[in-house]
């Protein structure tokens, strides 16, 4: 080195290389580069299926003490689950068993009493479970077609019910089909029973307000809002106490005798997929006397004591 002159360059074992801002560009290319091509062309996806699979075991005995301790808890919680349900059970068999006492002892009684009377025990009901194929087209009726019809032991009149309440009667039968009229059809009526005050009445359809209506009610009748109606079983075509409809408006008119009545029918044909189809409990009971001494006569060829016999050309 000459006299005189200063380097200032630092000896090669102290010397960097590139400068920072130089290497922070590149390797953030790289990253970027590295990150598309995994994005385009998976690159990286064996390279972390290897890297998870030598990791596995080790997350496999890391978490064994967390799985045991959650394994232990539900353990020791079902245990205490279990013994609270067999508690409630045994709780909920006592309390049975106190109902069905005084159950038991009422339908002795009421065994006993029925034969005391001599009276008739209670009709068993033939039903018949069908579908509701679809909803009829005329738009002054409202009536169903269900999937089951005379073929399958359908008699006209039969009370169709569903999981809340009546639905409506078969009015129309075809061999493998039959037409059921809403009780809000117009043409449609039914004997009711309040459940409160157990006054009989006859509901008739109001297809103007897709419900029903109590008609010649007096306007001082015991009738609330609420009321629940239920069908009475004198008609001979339905079962009794079914529910029918729930009074939901009660107009009393000072210039008219009568209450104007509005129900909401229990069952409604919007959303009803199955419905049960009864027989009327009509042809269930006995005949008539008239009918049977009648039906006896002409079997025997005798005339009915009753009934003078006709003379030819002159009305009875």
């Amino acid at each position: 080195m000459p006299l005189g002159s200063l380097d200032r360059t630092p000896p090669p074992f102290f010397r960097q290389g590139p400068s920072a801002l130089t290497r922070l560009v590149f390797f953030a290319s790289v990253a970027v580069f590295l990150m598309a091509a995994d994005t385009r062309l998976g690159l990286g996806q064996p390279v972390r299926a290897i890297v998870a699979m030598a990791l596995h075991p080790i997350e496999v005995v890391l978490l064994a003490p967390v799985r045991g301790a959650g394994t232990a808890g539900d353990y020791f919680g079902g245990i205490a689950q279990a013994r609270m349900d067999v508690e409630a059970a045994r709780a909920e068999a006592r309390r049975q068993a106190e109902r069905a006492l005084p159950v038991e002892q009422l339908l002795h009684e009421n065994a006993q009493l029925r034969g005391l009377l001599d009276l008739r025990e209670r009709l068993a009901l033939r039903s018949h479970a069908a579908e509701v194929l679809y909803e009829a087209s005329d738009p002054y009726s409202r009536k169903v077609v269900i999937d089951k019809g005379e073929q399958a032991g359908l008699l006209q009149g039969s009370p169709v019910v569903d999981a809340r309440g009546v639905l409506g009667q078969v009015t129309r039968l075809y061999a493998l089909t039959a037409e059921v009229t809403l009780l809000v059809d117009r043409d449609a009526a039914i004997p009711v029973l309040n459940r409160r005050t157990q006054q009989r009445n006859v509901a008739y359809g109001a297809p103007a307000s897709d419900g029903m209506e109590l008609r010649f009610v007096a306007a001082n009748a015991d009738v609330r809002d609420g009321d629940e109606l239920l069908t009475s079983g004198l008609d001979g075509v339905y079962p009794p106490s079914l529910p029918v409809a729930r009074v939901i408006s009660l107009e009393r008119r000072t210039q008219n005798d009568f209450a104007r009545i509005g129900l909401q029918p229990l069952a409604g044909a919007d959303g009803v997929r199955h419905v049960l189809v009864i027989d009327p409990i009509g042809t269930q009971m006995p005949a008539r006397p008239d009918v049977a001494a009648s039906a006896a006569s002409a079997a025997t060829g005798r005339v009915n004591p009753r009934r003078p016999p006709s003379t030819p050309g002159v009305r009875p």
